[in-house]
C-alpha cells in the first residue's frame, strides 16, 4: 500500500492559498458523457484486455469479467470505438457476422494484423454488460471511405428491420437496434499520419455531407466534427475555422486530443500541464463562436474532449522508428505507459480542467480503457489491476456529478518553461443534487505542503465527510502487477469546517478528494 506521510502544520510565513464557493456563481452542468473512455483496436486493448477467451474469468462471450469488475468501478459512460487512427482503415462490414467467418485485415495505423474477431455486436454487448449508464459513441471512416458507408453503417445498426442491412443485423443475432446516438465523423483528419488525411476544406466538405446524410436517416443523431488532433498543429484555430463554415448547422461537438508528458525532464511544466489544456479548450470555444457570429447562428457548438491522458509521446516514437515493417504482428504489446504518482496528479490536474469548463466540454474520452496508456493494466491469462491513474478518474466519475462552481483561487505561483507563471493550487468544486460539495484540488509544489482555505457562502455545510489524498514520498511510485496495491488514495488528517470556513493542508505533489456535507 502507499505510504502515508502527513501534512506538516503550515508556519506563519508558509503562503497559502484560498478561494471561495457561492451556489450564486456556477459555470455549468456536469454532463455524464464527460467521464467517457475511448476504445481502440491498437495494441492490447481490446485481445487480451477486454476480451479472451480462454482466460480463467471470461463470460460466455470471451470477455474477462476482472475486467468488467474494474471497469465498473471506474464509472465510463459514453465509450468511443473503434478508433482513433484504426478508423480511418476500417471497413464496418468486416466486423459484422460469425465471427470464425470474418476477414483478418491489415491495420495500416499500428502496423498490426486485425483479426476482427471483436466487433460491432461485441462492442455493443460489452456496453451493456459495463452498465445502462454506458453509451455507444461509434466513428465512423473519412479517412479511406465517405458518405456511402457511413450510412451503410448507420441502417445496418440502428434501422429497426425491413431493410437489407438491417434485416443483415437481425439475421446476425440482433433483432434490437443499437441504437447509436452519437457519431464521430472520422478522426484526427488534420494529422499527416492518418490515413486519408485532408486539407480542412477538404474534410469540412465531405463531413457537412456525410453529417447531411446522416440526419435525413435520423434527425436526433449527435454528431463529431473533427477538430485539431493538438494545440500545436500548424492549422489550429484556422483548421476549426474552416471546418466549421461548412459544417456549423449540421454538427453538434468539434473534438479535441490532446497528450502530456515530461519534455526534456522539465517536471515544473508537466506539472502545470492543465494550463495548456485550458488555454485550449479557451481558444477553441472562440473559434466556434466566431464562427457562428459570423454565420448569424444562435447555435452553440459544445465540444468533445474525446483523447486525452498523460502519454509518453516521445518513448512511442522511439519505438516506431524501430519496428520491423515486414512484420505485421497479432494484438501487439504498443502503448502500455506504466503511470506513477507524479503522472495521477498531472491526470487529475486535467480531470480539473475538464470540469472547470463544463459549460462548453460535454464529452471527453479518457484514452484509452485498458493496457494502451490506461488506467487498468493486464496480463494474458493473468491477472488486472488499476494503475495510479484510474483513483483520480474513479473520484471525479462518482463525486463529480451536479453543477460545478465557480472557482477563481488566490494561489501562490511558480515558473514553468512553457508556460510562464503557474498557480501551485489547481482546483474545482462540484455541487451535487442533495446540496453536498465535493472540492477536487492538485497541489503542483513537488516540495512543499499547501495550506487551503475555503470560504462557503450560502451553503448549507456544516461536516467534512472525507478528505482523500493519493499522494507518496516517491513520486515515482506505481502499481504493476508484483505489486499491484503500491499506490493508493489515504484519509487525510487535520481538514475542518468551522463556521463556513474549510480549512485543511495539501500535502506536496498530491491530488484531492474533499467531500462537504
Amino acid at each position: 500500500m502507499s505510504s502515508t506521510p502527513q501534512p506538516s502544520s503550515p508556519s506563519p510565513a508558509q503562503p497559502s492559498a484560498r478561494f471561495t464557493l457561492d451556489p450564486a456563481f456556477t459555470v455549468g452542468e456536469v454532463n455524464p458523457r464527460l467521464f467517457g473512455s475511448f476504445v481502440e483496436h491498437l495494441g492490447r486493448c481490446v485481445y487480451t484486455g477486454l476480451y479472451e477467451p480462454g482466460h480463467p474469468t471470461a463470460d460466455e462471450a470471451g470477455l474477462r469479467t476482472d475486467v468488467l469488475d474494474l471497469i465498473r468501478e471506474l464509472g465510463v459512460t459514453a465509450v468511443r470505438y473503434p478508433g482513433g487512427n484504426f478508423v480511418s482503415g476500417y471497413k464496418w462490414e468486416d466486423s459484422v457476422g460469425p465471427a470464425e467467418e470474418r476477414p483478418r485485415r491489415l491495420d495500416l495505423a499500428w502496423h498490426s494484423t486485425e483479426t476482427n474477431r471483436f466487433g460491432l455486436s461485441e462492442y455493443i454487448a460489452f456496453l451493456k454488460k459495463i452498465g445502462p449508464q454506458a453509451e455507444p459513441m461509434m466513428a465512423v471512416n473519412l479517412g479511406t471511405r465517405g458518405v456511402a458507408e457511413a450510412l451503410e453503417l448507420q441502417e445496418y445498426a440502428n434501422h429497426a428491420s425491413g431493410t437489407a442491412l438491417s434485416d443483415l443485423r437481425v439475421a446476425h443475432g440482433d433483432k434490437d437496434p443499437f441504437g447509436i446516438r452519437l457519431w464521430c465523423l472520422g478522426n484526427e483528419m488534420d494529422g499527416p499520419w492518418q490515413t486519408g488525411h485532408k486539407t480542412a476544406a477538404e474534410y469540412g466538405r465531405i463531413a457537412a455531407e456525410t453529417a447531411r446524410a446522416m440526419r435525413q436517416i435520423d434527425p436526433s443523431v449527435e454528431l463529431v466534427a473533427c477538430g485539431s488532433s493538438s494545440q500545436s498543429m500548424a492549422t489550429f484555430a484556422e483548421w476549426e475555422a474552416t471546418v466549421l463554415t461548412e459544417a456549423y448547422d449540421l454538427v453538434d461537438y468539434v473534438s479535441l486530443h490532446a497528450y502530456y508528458w515530461p519534455t526534456d525532464g522539465d517536471l515544473d511544466s508537466f506539472l502545470a500541464s492543465a494550463v495548456d489544456m485550458e488555454s485550449f479548450i479557451d481558444n477553441v470555444v472562440a473559434t466556434c463562436d466566431h464562427v457562428g457570429a459570423k454565420l448569424k447562428s444562435k447555435k452553440k457548438i459544445n465540444l468533445s474532449f474525446d483523447e486525452w491522458n498523460v502519454w509518453y509521446l516521445d518513448e512511442w516514437h522511439e519505438h516506431a522508428e524501430g519496428i520491423d515493417r515486414t512484420d505485421w504482428p497479432e494484438a501487439p504489446r504498443l502503448l502500455e505507459d506504466n503511470y506513477s504518482v507524479m503522472d495521477a496528479v498531472v491526470f487529475g490536474s486535467l480531470l480539473i480542467a475538464l470540469l472547470r469548463h463544463a459549460d462548453r466540454v460535454t464529452v471527453a474520452c479518457l484514452a484509452q480503457l485498458v493496457n494502451v496508456i490506461a488506467p487498468i493494466l493486464t496480463e494474458p491469462g493473468g491477472p488486472a489491476w488499476r494503475q495510479t491513474t484510474f483513483f483520480p478518474f474513479a473520484q471525479a466519475s462518482r463525486y463529480g456529478r451536479g453543477q460545478v462552481l465557480d472557482v477563481r483561487v488566490d494561489s501562490p505561483t511558480y515558473e514553468t518553461r512553457k508556460y510562464g507563471e503557474a498557480d501551485l493550487l489547481h482546483a474545482t468544486a462540484v455541487r451535487a443534487e442533495n446540496g453536498s460539495v465535493t472540492v477536487f484540488a492538485v497541489n503542483r509544489s513537488r516540495t512543499e505542503s499547501l495550506p487551503l482555505e475555503v470560504a462557503l457562502q450560502g451553503l448549507d455545510l456544516t461536516v467534512v465527510a472525507e478528505h482523500s489524498v493519493l499522494a507518496d514520498a516517491d513520486p515515482d511510485a506505481r502499481n504493476t502487477r508484483t505489486d499491484p496495491e503500491r499506490v493508493a488514495p489515504h484519509p487525510a488528517t487535520g481538514t475542518t469546517l468551522t463556521n463556513g470556513t474549510l480549512n485543511t493542508v495539501l500535502e506536496p505533489l498530491s491530488w484531492n478528494v474533499i467531500r462537504l456535507g
